[in-house]
């Protein structure tokens, strides 16, 4: 376990962040009187989350990589950090239901049904619980933390590539 601790550390820090969000959207209405605009409203939280892991990866990087890591490291790093807020996110999609913003679901089956998302209530309520938005946490969490986990460790495999070719050119001089 000592080696997944920073993963711990980060895993825990990206939960944090993200009820910070929601605590957010729910000040800025999001999850009421500006509903309609969530949908898309909520994607912006890809940029803190995004931050999260390319910070956590740089601090795995430099503490124990000695400032150089490959893509499988940089990529199990993200795997391991996904793994961690996967496991956190039902606990924290709890609090965000009933703590941060418990009339989240009343609020939004109406809506989806006028809207169109769904042709019945009851259609809508299957889907906006508690219940299935936990599974839908954990599951988001590995996809989404993967994804994004390649995504960086590429960018990082590239810049460490292009540093390493350019002190062999500035050693060859």
């Amino acid at each position: 376990m000592k080696t997944w601790n920073l993963e711990m550390k980060w895993g825990v820090i990206f939960t944090l962040v993200a009820l910070l969000w929601m605590v957010m959207e729910k000040a800025l209405g999001w999850h009421d009187e500006h509903l309609d605009k969530h949908m898309w409203l909520t994607n912006l939280f890809a940029i803190p989350a995004i931050l999260v892991f390319v910070l956590a990866m740089k601090e795995k990087r430099m503490k124990a990589y000695n400032g150089s890591v490959n893509f499988k490291q940089a990529f199990l790093t993200a795997v391991k950090i996904s793994v961690v807020v996967a496991i956190l996110s039902p606990f924290s999609q709890y609090l965000t239901s009933v703590y941060i913003t418990p009339d989240y679901f009343k609020n939004v089956i109406p809506l989806s049904v006028e809207m169109g998302y769904y042709n019945t209530i009851e259609e809508a309520e299957a889907y906006f619980n508690l219940e299935n938005y936990m599974v839908q946490s954990v599951v988001g969490a590995l996809i989404m933390g993967v994804v994004t986990g390649a995504i960086i460790a590429t960018i990082q495999h590239f810049k460490y590539a292009k540093r390493q070719q350019d002190k062999g050119m500035i050693d060859a001089q």
